[in-house]
């Protein structure tokens, strides 16, 4: 284990008095381009980081997982046989959420005491609730020897925050978590689940985080909102269009084009977005893949415009930080990644501009809470494993 991991065995002593026996570690992820397409049945291209979620744990005689967050200073439990929402405790929420899930499927799953930290920032856009559901799950699979198919653990992981967390989250971000590869980028048809790892080849390049430090709350943010409207617009598409639209990926921008003036304007924008950054995604991963990354960063910056005025998911944080990266020299690309109304910006940035790069966000980005961002370069790592001590 990592030395935090060494410390985290110092703090289950604390708590609970014994030694832990196995472990777990799921990462954050970044995605790269495909922004709000992954519920939209779309594409996506995210990469696994070095920020993650890693949990310690030992078996319990009685029916229950009592856990402890390092990062809250807060304790909690559920029963196992009666599994049901904490009103005061949400963190623990993913992991009961996942348990449930587990049991459900006809799984039994043995009692266990947890210690649970992370350093995926809470709110940052960086998926901190999947990495936390996807390591919940491989802590239960390890702890209980089950042989959970990953697909299967993708889909349960996601089933838990859409239905005992509350949010209508997409697939992509339990995928990367689970399914991640050091170096590699993972395109993935949200629809069918194909997924391809295509390796990250940056000559001189590096993939650069910025924290704007503006948390925001999936369940109480507007997020479910354009959800709705992406399904309200998929069935008026469908209806003008005279075809079968299960979801806006069914529907190609030229199509889109053609009806447009008689959509709702708001649903109009939505769909726009959501139709152009499919195209994006495809087109970037060709790009890349031709080691075209001029072209890649291009892409990107229009994903964020996109963002920004058809989908309005970004605010004056994220702006900020994408115009000081697109008028900072070395900067390839830049754009908000996650669900936005704050979290992070993701760029490309030549390596002998980083410290350019950072210095120019340091002296020009503000918020209206006066915020100073985090900025670190970004590692692409695997996914989620298990640990035995």
């Amino acid at each position: 284990m990592k030395h935090a991991q060494n410390d985290l065995k110092e703090i289950f002593e604390r708590e609970f008095g014994d030694k832990p026996v196995l472990g777990a570690t799921a990462p954050g992820r970044v995605n790269l381009i495909g922004e709000h397409t992954d519920y939209n049945d779309g594409f996506v291209f995210p990469i696994a980081i070095e920020r993650n979620v890693t949990m310690v744990a030992a078996p319990l005689e009685e029916h229950i997982v009592k856990a402890y967050s390092v990062v809250y200073d807060e304790r909690a439990s559920f029963d196992l046989e009666r599994i049901e929402k904490n009103e005061l405790h949400n963190w623990i929420n993913y992991i009961a959420g996942v348990a449930d899930q587990l049991i459900k499927r006809d799984f039994h799953l043995k009692g266990l005491q947890l210690v649970v930290t992370g350093d995926v920032p809470t709110g940052s856009g960086l998926s901190s609730s999947a990495a936390l559901e996807v390591c919940s799950a491989t802590l239960f699979e390890a702890a209980n020897e089950l042989s959970i198919d990953p697909i299967e653990k993708i889909r349960l992981c996601q089933k838990a925050e859409n239905e005992f967390v509350g949010v209508n989250c997409g697939i992509m971000d339990q995928f990367i978590s689970c399914l991640g590869k050091k170096d590699h980028a993972l395109f993935l048809d949200c629809r069918s689940l194909e997924y391809e790892l295509v390796p990250l080849v940056l000559k001189g390049i590096s993939v650069v985080i910025c924290n704007t430090k503006v948390e925001r709350g999936l369940v109480d943010s507007k997020y479910n909102e354009r959800r709705q409207s992406c399904e309200d617009g998929a069935g008026k598409l469908g209806e003008l269009l005279d075809k079968p639209v299960k979801a806006l990926r069914d529907v190609s921008m030229e199509e889109f084009q053609k009806v447009e003036s008689q959509l709702d304007p708001e649903i109009r924008k939505r769909c726009r977005h959501v139709i152009s950054e499919n195209e994006r995604c495809v087109r970037s991963v060709e790009a890349l893949k031709a080691e075209d990354i001029e072209q890649f960063g291009k892409l990107m910056n229009a994903s964020h415009e996109s963002l920004r005025d058809d989908y309005e998911v970004t605010g004056e944080a994220l702006d900020r930080l994408s115009e000081i990266a697109w008028g900072t020299e070395g900067v390839i690309g830049s754009r908000m990644t996650g669900a936005g109304f704050g979290g992070c910006t993701v760029s490309l940035v030549l390596d002998d501009a980083i410290e350019r790069f950072k210095k120019n966000v340091k002296e020009n980005y503000y918020t209206l809470k006066g915020f100073e961002p985090e900025v670190y370069v970004c590692s692409v790592e695997d996914g989620a494993r298990s640990i035995r001590e």
